[in-house]
């Protein structure tokens, strides 16, 4: 009893700790939406999902993979924005990026909170422009065979310019070798 109530008190110090860590750090963000003016840049979100993440934007870090707290330089350089009122709520960030040529990393969490998918994409994003990143399960595929049926519908992310689609990238599942990589499909 004494070790399950310890390790309560543990886990509510580290609760309280990562919610307060994470109110710094919406304040911090809050404090420099005001203070800087980027009106050339391009407005990044993702959707779809309960939850997903900005890993990196070129070369830097956005939130952290293991911590899930956003990185000081982010904050200090402009690049992450709130669309919510604090941290804790889903898909809280958005980023405010130069438009030119970058890669961005973003982790998607369609299943639960600790399996994370990953898409990297290189993108030339456009100032003034609005971009959303919106994963799915593509679930329009027929299915010829009983094998085909009992697959996994493949996870799908459109990447949306101001509500148009422009880009896909799907995952499909292959029976033999499991799931495979991100693979941008042809129009």
């Amino acid at each position: 009893m004494t070790k399950v109530l310890g390790q309560c008190v543990v886990a509510g110090l580290l609760f309280s700790t990562l919610s307060a860590c994470q109110w710094v750090d919406s304040a911090r963000i809050k404090q420099v939406e005001y203070t800087e003016n980027t009106p050339a840049n391009a407005l990044i979100y993702c959707a779809g999902t309960h939850n997903c993440e900005f890993e990196r934007l070129g070369e830097v870090f956005i939130v952290d993979a293991k911590t899930h707290r956003v990185n000081a330089d982010a904050i200090d350089k402009g690049l992450v924005r709130l669309q919510a009122k604090t941290l804790n709520q889903p898909n809280a960030l958005y980023l405010s990026a130069p438009a030119k040529q970058q890669e961005l990393v973003i982790r998607f969490y369609p299943i639960s909170p600790d399996r994370a998918e990953t898409l990297h994409v290189i993108h030339a994003f456009k100032a003034k422009q609005t971009y959303t990143f919106k994963m799915y399960r593509d679930r329009t595929r027929q299915h010829v065979s009983l094998l085909n049926a009992s697959v996994p519908d493949p996870l799908c992310v459109d990447l949306q310019q101001q509500q148009k689609t422009i880009r896909r990238f799907c995952r499909p599942y292959n029976p033999q070798a499991g799931l495979g990589e991100f693979v941008e499909q042809k129009n």
